[in-house]
C-alpha cells in the first residue's frame, strides 16, 4: 500500500449534521438481538475511549453515524487513487486550520504557502528547496518545535490550491516550515500517486478533489471515513453473517444503536467490556456447544459411579491412592506429578509422559485445580473430573477447546512451602 507522509485521512463524502442520535434502551429479545447490540456497544465505547478521547461532540458523533449509515446503504462515493488522495489531504489541511499544522498549534498553516510546495513538489520545481532539503529542513523544525511551544506571529491563511506552480516569497520561518511541508508531500505524491500521470488529467482530480474538501462542512473526516467504511464492512460480510457467524445475523439498527450508546456512555444495559466478553463468549458457545453438552453429559454419568464424589462447586473426584502426609492450603506451592486428557482420553499434557514433576502455587491455577489438590494428603494420588466452568471456560488453552470438561490424574509428592 502506498503512503503520503504525515497525512493520515481519508476519503469522505460531504454530510450534513442535521440529526440528533439519542442514547436509549433497547429491546433484546434473542441472543442474535444481543450480539448484534453489543458489537456497535463495544466497538462504540472503544471510538469514545481512542479516536474520540478529545472531541465527542454531539456534531461528531452524528457525522459517523450518518456515515455508518452511508456506508452500510452503499452510498459512499467510490474515488480513483489521485483523486482519493487529494480528498484526504483537503481534509488534513482543513484540519490544520483549527489545529495548526500537522497538528501542532504553535504552527499556523498558510495554505497559500502550503499549496505553492505542494504544487511545486508534483511538478517537481526545485528552485526555493528540493524535497530532500525541504524534509531536512521539516523535521528539524518539527524536533525543535517539540522543546519550544511559546508559538509565533504568524496567522492562519486560506487558500485555494492551484492546478499551476507558483512562485512565492518566504519571507518567515513559518514560510519556509509550511513550504517545505508543501513540498515533501507534493514530492511523494508525484512519485506514489501521479508518477503515470502523462495527461495531467489525474492532477486535475486531485487538485479538484483536494479544494472540494477544503469547502466541506465535515468536522473530523477521519471518524466519518472510519464510519463509512464501518458500515461498508458491516454490509459486505452480511452473507457470511455476523462477525462470519453463520447462524447469527445482522441487524444494522441493533448494531447502530449500540454505537450511539457506546459513544455516548450509556451502559443501562451493558458496559463495553460486558459487550466484548458477551461477544467472544457466545461465539464460543456456538462453535463449541456439543464439546459443552458433551462434558456435561458426561459429568451428569460420571458421578453415578461408585467411588466417584462430587463436591458443592461440581468438581469431581476419586481416590487411586490415599496419602498420609499433609493437606496443602490455596495459598501452598506444590510439588505433583499429573496426566491430563479431554473426556474422549486425548492426552493434552502430562508431566507424567515428560518425566518430571511440576512445582506451582495452588492460587496460580484452573479453579478444579485449587480446590481439588487441597483434598490431597501429601502422597496420595487422585482423579479430577473438572466441569469446564472450573477449568478454562469459554477460553481455548493450547490444545483444549473452549468448553471442554477435563480429567485429571494428580500425585502430590511434596508442599514446598
Amino acid at each position: 500500500m502506498k503512503r503520503i507522509s504525515l497525512f493520515v485521512m481519508a476519503a469522505v463524502a460531504m454530510i450534513s449534521c442535521s440529526k440528533t442520535y439519542e442514547a436509549k434502551q433497547v429491546s433484546l429479545t434473542s441472543m442474535n438481538d444481543s450480539v448484534n447490540y453489543a458489537l456497535g456497544l463495544v466497538n462504540g465505547a472503544q471510538m469514545k475511549a481512542y479516536q474520540l478521547r478529545d472531541d465527542s461532540s454531539e456534531a461528531t458523533v452524528t457525522e459517523f453515524i450518518e456515515a455508518l449509515e452511508r456506508g452500510y446503504a452503499g452510498k459512499v462515493e467510490e474515488l480513483d487513487e489521485a483523486a482519493s488522495v487529494g480528498r484526504n489531504i483537503g481534509y488534513a489541511v482543513k484540519s490544520f486550520e483549527t489545529k495548526g499544522l500537522v497538528e501542532n498549534s504553535a504552527w499556523p498553516i498558510n495554505e497559500k504557502v502550503f499549496f505553492a510546495g505542494l504544487v511545486g513538489g508534483i511538478k517537481g520545481d526545485t528552485t526555493l528547496m528540493t524535497a530532500q532539503v525541504a524534509r531536512d529542513y521539516f523535521q528539524m523544525q518539527y524536533a525543535a518545535s517539540r522543546m519550544d511551544t511559546t508559538g509565533t506571529d504568524a496567522k492562519t491563511v486560506k487558500a485555494k490550491c492551484s492546478f499551476n506552480a507558483s512562485v512565492v516569497a518566504l519571507n518567515s520561518k513559518m514560510d519556509s516550515i509550511n513550504y517545505a511541508f508543501g513540498i515533501m508531500n507534493g514530492s511523494e505524491i508525484k512519485l506514489y500517486v501521479l508518477a503515470q500521470d502523462t495527461t495531467g488529467e489525474d492532477t486535475k482530480a486531485f487538485v479538484t478533489e483536494l479544494n472540494k474538501a477544503l469547502k466541506s462542512k465535515i468536522t473530523n473526516p477521519q471518524i466519518v471515513n472510519m464510519g463509512e467504511q464501518i458500515g461498508k464492512n458491516i454490509k459486505e460480510q452480511e452473507p457470511a453473517g455476523l462477525i462470519g457467524e453463520p447462524t447469527l445475523t445482522t441487524d444494522f439498527d441493533l448494531i447502530k444503536q449500540g454505537f450511539i450508546n457506546g459513544l455516548k456512555n450509556y451502559e443501562e444495559q451493558m458496559t463495553g467490556d460486558e459487550a466484548g466478553r458477551y461477544i467472544q463468549t457466545t461465539l464460543a458457545s456456538i462453535k463449541y456447544g456439543d464439546t459443552k453438552g458433551q462434558g456435561e453429559q458426561f459429568l451428569a454419568e460420571n458421578k453415578l459411579r461408585e467411588g466417584v464424589q462430587t463436591t458443592e462447586s461440581g468438581l469431581q473426584y476419586e481416590v487411586i491412592k490415599m496419602g498420609k502426609g499433609p493437606k496443602p492450603t490455596a495459598e501452598s506451592t506444590v510439588k505433583v506429578h499429573y496426566h491430563g486428557t479431554l473426556i474422549d482420553g486425548t492426552v493434552f499434557d502430562s508431566s507424567v509422559d515428560r518425566g518430571e514433576p511440576i512445582s506451582f502455587a495452588l492460587n496460580q491455577v484452573i479453579p478444579g485445580w485449587t480446590e481439588g489438590v487441597q483434598l490431597m494428603p501429601v502422597g496420595s494420588k487422585f482423579r479430577f473430573f473438572i466441569p469446564q466452568e472450573l477449568a478454562y471456560g469459554a477460553r481455548e488453552a493450547g490444545s483444549i477447546p473452549p468448553y471442554s470438561a477435563l480429567i485429571f490424574e494428580v500425585e502430590l509428592l511434596a508442599i514446598e512451602k
